[in-house]
């Protein structure tokens, strides 16, 4: 059965989200647990402004959420799956070969 569109532009939007090592950490940080901005920049080690542009990437992805917890905001995944797909990929990767990089590591494109 061919894929039809949708689910290739899908699919593609998660793959940009990924191909930025900064994402990739702030989405295995959040899959662990929900967290506050200041948090994740300070277990990141990155400036809350770099944190701030990346997080925007991914909510414009459909990947996090923001949850309004008072007069502070928490991130968290958009959908509990995603914490799956995450694992399942990276166990996937590492069975495949674990001594491989990217030619394109270095591009550094968004959502």
């Amino acid at each position: 059965m061919l894929t039809v569109a949708p689910d290739i532009e899908v699919l593609a939007r998660f793959g940009r989200a990924l191909a930025d090592p900064i994402r990739c950490r702030i989405l295995l940080t959040l899959r662990e647990a929900p967290a506050y901005p200041a948090e994740l920049a300070d277990a990141l080690g990155i400036s809350r402004t770099r944190l701030s542009n990346h997080l925007a990437c991914l909510r414009d992805c459909g990947l996090v959420v923001t949850v309004p917890d008072g007069r502070r905001t928490r991130y968290e995944l958009a959908d509990e799956r995603l914490g799956h797909a995450l694992d399942d990929l990276r166990t996937a990767v590492v069975a495949v070969d674990t001594d491989r990089t990217c030619a394109d590591a270095d591009t550094k494109r968004c959502c």
